[in-house]
């Protein structure tokens, strides 16, 4: 049944998908201009993926989720017929449609860590339980390589925010590296947190140092431009002098902000529910980056967090959360996703 609405939904799609790639192609990009694509929890068809294209992207990040529980070294993925978008067929067929569209594509499998959440605090306690979930995890991750390799996907992501397993077990992440070119030919890359990419020791080993830019940069509740521009300044030039130390580009893997006060103070800091929307901070915040590092040469672009199917309901002026879907920083976006 799945493959039969798959084949007629590219099928109906299949002038527009045609028109978009030639459009698409037609317009060189010197930046990785993307978006995070969230996994939808039902069947959609292609044309749900093309508001993308409004936004001027030329790359899309799909992420098919897995789980692990704290403290155990299982890596659990696959088995989730509740979220039909990161599991391996929902996963096969966003990929085909970001592609039929003209979009290039980053995979990202990204554990999400029960009970905790995130997965940069986990930690097992014994060489054997390390070892146990070098293996599980090395499954879970050559599993979408080889999908990755199948449908010539352009980039892979082999992990996302292992803060402390990439600093006391960096054998682990250089094995699985090895194994995964063995299996897959397009760029290979690592997700570090804003607050770990000095200390992984293994970027002599991917095409790009990737990082989730998170970076708190103002205290103040609605900071202006020329403040954040300035307190990007010390940030960017430890970067710079990163990215020539190791010799490879640079490359945000996540970076976004949500439409609320404090927007640049660490998100994590913050109850949002406590906050008020706040538009122009999104804005704000989005055209700093820009402004820093878009024109850099050894800076290669990134990928926004987050964007929705189901463009027409997502975001909007009331929304707080990270999508600039429907508010002004869509605009922003926009405009400059479309210089490059």
């Amino acid at each position: 049944m799945f493959l039969r609405r798959y084949h007629i939904a590219i099928l109906v799609t299949g002038i527009l998908s045609v028109l978009a790639l030639l459009a698409w192609n037609s317009r060189a990009s010197s930046k990785v201009n993307g978006v995070s694509f969230v996994a939808p929890s039902r069947y959609i068809d292609q044309k749900i993926m093309a508001p993308i294209l409004d936004v001027k992207a030329n790359w899309t990040a799909i992420t098919p989720y897995a789980f692990s529980s704290g403290n155990t070294s299982e890596v659990v993925y696959g088995h989730n017929p509740n979220w039909w978008g990161e599991g391996k067929t929902g996963s096969i067929a966003t990929i085909s449609y970001a592609k039929a569209l003209g979009l290039k594509v980053m995979l990202k499998p990204h554990v999400w860590v029960r009970g905790q959440g995130w997965a940069g605090d986990f930690q097992l306690d014994t060489d054997g339980e390390w070892d146990s979930w070098g293996t599980s995890y090395s499954d879970y991750i050559l599993t979408f390589a080889k999908i990755a390799d199948s449908l010539d996907v352009e980039m892979l992501c082999i992990g996302t925010e292992y803060r402390k397993s990439t600093t006391l077990r960096p054998d682990i992440w250089r094995q699985l590296i090895r194994d995964v070119k063995k299996i897959y030919r397009g760029k290979v890359v690592y997700a570090a947190n804003w607050d770990n990419y000095e200390n992984i020791e293994f970027w002599d080993q991917l095409d790009y140092i990737g990082i989730d830019a998170y970076f708190p940069l103002s205290t103040r509740k609605s900071p202006n431009l020329a403040d954040l521009n300035s307190k990007w300044g010390a940030t960017k030039n430890n970067i710079e002098t990163f990215s020539k130390k190791w010799d490879k580009p640079v490359l945000f893997t996540e970076f976004g902000y949500q439409s609320i006060d404090y927007v640049s103070d660490g998100h994590w800091n913050y109850d949002q529910d406590t906050l008020h929307v706040n538009l122009q901070n999104q804005v704000t915040a989005y055209q700093a980056v820009f402004d820093t590092f878009w024109e850099e040469s050894w800076f290669h672009g990134g990928f926004l967090w987050k964007w929705h199917s189901h463009h027409e309901k997502a975001g909007g002026p009331n929304n707080k959360r990270f999508t600039p879907q429907n508010k002004p920083a869509q605009k922003t976006i926009s405009d400059w996703y479309g210089r490059y």
